[in-house]
């Protein structure tokens, strides 16, 4: 009994001892946290120098959202899977107002699947648009919004992408992953770049850049950093069908001769030479005992009747090749240059002048193009 009642009073002090300590608990933990609270809004901002260049950059980013926004449209392609089923989303991208008479530039492949085209407008318009003109080579469509009053359509300004240099930067707007009026930005990271289209024809003079392209930014505006267009965003070189960096834009004078020729006739046509090319390599400048500076398109093999053929240009033989050096005056260093300058700069039956280097020789053959 005795061991009990000791037992006893030890338990009563250490729940005693409990008890103080539950009391100076509720004194003091709501004097500790309001004073962590207190430091915590108190804390100062970190001492780190913003620069104006900063500032303006953020400022005009915000400016050309601002303005440029309106004319971006969302695009969603739908079909029904019976007359009676709702219709279902089978192909996103973007697109921009061209002209107050409605037209919408966007990428072939948006629009290649037939279906019910709906467009979203920054102002929360929605309206059906049917298609003017498509072309598979350039991945250029035109499309024509229907019913929108002409104050609700803002056509966006276009630069020359001629004056275009590689380090500029730029921003691309559109709709990623369906994520409307989305808005990124980078730098050119190449010029003259090559891409096919759905037919499997190239084009050339293609823009490279690093903004953020992904699936649904396709037919979106690229722009400089005044607001104008400077292409059309159209591919991306990943595995994984997401930005990693390397996305390709239609140069906008190539996208406004299109549209152009889309819009009055409903088809474009592209000037032709007809000639088979090879990459400059060194096996080829030790063969044939080029300058090793030389730059330009190899002639492989030139079309029976073609405008090269008539013109005088020779395919590769074991002792002599041709190597087309400029075409009019403009330095070609591949034929990702010289297919971007036919397509952008000349129409058939213009006629062009090469300038090619045979045997040591340097000729100037006029060459009348045709149509491809």
């Amino acid at each position: 009994m005795k061991q009990i009642r000791q037992l006893l009073r030890v338990s009563g002090v250490v729940l005693g001892a409990m008890a103080l300590g539950f009391v100076l608990a509720l004194v003091f933990v709501p004097q500790l946290t309001g004073n962590i609270a207190n430091a915590i809004e108190n804390v100062p901002p970190p001492d780190i120098a913003t620069s104006n260049l900063l500032s303006e950059q953020e400022r005009i980013f915000g400016e050309i959202y601002d303005t440029v926004s309106p004319s971006v449209v969302s695009i969603t392609i739908s079909e029904q899977a019976s007359p009676d089923a709702p219709f279902e989303p089978v192909s996103i991208g973007s697109g921009f107002v061209v002209d107050t008479q409605g037209h919408i530039i966007t990428n072939y492949h948006v629009v290649a699947r037939e279906g019910r085209i709906e467009i979203a407008m920054y102002d929360g318009t929605i309206a059906l648009a049917q298609v003017v003109g498509e072309d598979p080579t350039s991945d250029l469509a035109v499309l024509q919004v229907q019913n929108v009053p002409v104050d609700r359509l803002h056509p966006v300004a276009f630069a020359n992408s001629d004056d275009l240099q590689v380090g500029e930067t730029v921003l691309a707007l559109g709709n990623p992953f369906q994520n409307e009026w989305t808005l990124t930005n980078g730098i050119i990271s190449a010029l003259n770049r090559r891409i096919f289209g759905l037919n499997r024809n190239s084009i050339g003079g293609v823009i490279q850049t690093d903004a953020a392209i992904n699936p649904g930014n396709s037919g979106g505006p690229l722009l400089n950093l005044h607001g104008e267009v400077i292409g059309v965003n159209s591919q991306i070189n990943s595995e994984s069908r997401s930005n990693s960096g390397v996305g390709f834009a239609i140069p906008s004078n190539l996208v406004r001769k299109v549209a152009t020729s889309l819009i009055e006739t409903g088809t474009i046509e592209y000037s032709f030479i007809g000639i088979g090319h090879q990459n400059m390599s060194l096996d080829l400048i030790s063969d044939f005992n080029l300058p090793n500076n030389i730059r330009g398109v190899v002639v492989d093999f030139v079309q029976r009747g073609a405008p090269a053929d008539i013109a005088g240009l020779q395919s590769m033989t074991d002792t002599s090749v041709d190597v087309i050096t400029a075409i009019n005056g403009q330095p070609v260093s591949n034929f990702d240059v010289l297919i971007g300058y036919l397509y952008i700069n000349t129409n058939p039956g213009d006629t062009i002048t090469l300038t090619v280097y045979r045997n040591g020789q340097v000729l100037e053959l006029p060459v009348t193009v045709v149509s491809r």
